[in-house]
């Protein structure tokens, strides 16, 4: 079978670990070839599965990336130019290392981690336990981010350098980066971007967890929309702690089983045509491999969480017509703007500059409308590019 990335995330608290955990736990048992990972600084993977890193069950491992020597791996020789730069300016060694401390280094040395381990062409299936949603969608939007930078930056920034290098020293006094630091720059750029691609593809995909409460379900719809907004693909719903219907119930339970059974009906409705997996209220927190797979198999049934999924990608171009899914997207919070060669598309507070092929570059937007959470943009050879507040739908 083809390597099949599995990321999960959900508001904080809501289980995302837990479900990761099954899910990896059940992959294993099933005889497939399986390592889960987490781009969450908490790191509690290793609390769950009661188990150190290292292969904790036959078929399954579980790696905690060593942020230390990924570090020097990915970022050592940008780190050392900063670092000397502090030291010319007078800092000291121990202020210079605080400061040239990457922010998010961590999440973003384990999506390049994940991009290693994929490449080693020996896991059936790779689970990843992703930071809570905030986190997650802004790590996910960064390789596509940084491309925009880069593509516009790199190549004047080179030329600009040889430029004025000869002078940054003399009059700054300080070094200016050579030919080895901007290579470097570039490979820890080409790296994001092959993780995009790689989570982005046709055997990726994101699971959404969340618990049936109004504030949790409000949240999972918002990140479903984002995570379309910027290309990837949610394959199913994983809503956890959900307490079973019983007879002779007490008064307390009855409530939230009947709040329960209301909200769940709207995120099938929300949702649709996703599943949405329903883990029970359990007696006792899920720790240990065992009690992992009982979970994954009450979670999943008769279902297969490891078959390749039918979810179309996102983002979709044609000679005359862009479509974007924003599943869940309201009018009012899409916004669209044309700048040059770019297409800009915001929903709620999330923005995705999507560059133009130079067929459509050339031509002019005749129409914008969003319906059935689908955008969709045409183009004819006349006609004025339509204000934000033109859309339609």
């Amino acid at each position: 079978m083809h390597l099949r990335v599995l990321l999960f995330t959900g508001k904080g608290g809501v289980g995302k670990t837990t479900a990761a955990a099954a899910t990896a736990t059940l992959a294993a048992r099933r005889g497939l070839k399986t390592l889960i990972v987490s781009t969450d600084t908490a790191h509690s993977l290793a609390d769950a599965l009661a188990a150190e890193p290292g292969e904790i069950a036959p078929g399954l491992h579980l790696h905690q990336v060593d942020t230390q020597k990924s570090m020097e791996r990915h970022w050592g020789e940008l780190r050392d130019y900063a670092r000397g730069v502090l030291a010319e300016l007078g800092l000291d060694e121990i202020t210079s290392e605080e400061i040239t401390v990457l922010p998010g280094a961590e999440e973003l040395i384990a999506l390049l981690e994940l991009r290693r381990h994929a490449r080693d062409g020996c896991w059936n299936v790779i689970v990843v336990d992703c930071a809570p949603t905030a986190e997650t969608l802004r790590l996910l939007a960064l390789p596509e981010a940084l491309d925009w930078h880069v593509n516009r930056l790199m190549p004047v920034g080179r030329r600009v350098l040889k430029l004025v290098s000869p002078f940054v020293r003399g009059v700054a006094r300080v070094s200016a980066p050579g030919d080895d630091v901007m290579n470097a720059g570039e490979r820890f750029h080409r790296g994001l971007m092959e993780v995009r691609e790689l989570l982005t593809g046709d055997h990726a995909s994101v699971r959404l967890v969340l618990t049936p409460e109004s504030v949790v379900l409000a949240e999972a719809r918002r990140t479903l929309t984002s995570l379309s907004l910027y290309g990837y693909r949610v394959d199913a719903v994983i809503a956890n702690r959900v307490f079973p219907d019983g007879d002779g119930a007490d008064e307390w339970r009855n409530g939230w089983v009947e709040a329960q059974s209301r909200l769940l009906a709207e995120a099938e409705q929300s949702f649709a045509p996703l599943p949405v997996h329903v883990v029970p209220y359990l007696p006792a927190e899920p720790v240990g491999k065992d009690a992992l797979a009982e979970v994954g198999a009450a979670m999943y049934g008769d279902a297969d969480p490891f078959a390749a999924h039918s979810v179309r990608p996102p983002l979709r171009m044609s000679a005359d017509e862009l479509e974007l899914a924003l599943p869940g997207a309201d009018r009012e919070n899409v916004d669209l703007a044309r700048k040059g060669d770019e297409l800009i598309v915001t929903a709620g507070p999330y923005r995705r500059i999507l560059a133009l092929p130079a067929a459509l570059a050339r031509r002019e937007i005749s129409g914008a409308a969003l319906r059935d959470g689908v955008l969709r943009v045409t183009w004819s050879a006349e006609g004025a590019n339509p204000r934000p507040d033109e859309l339609n739908g």
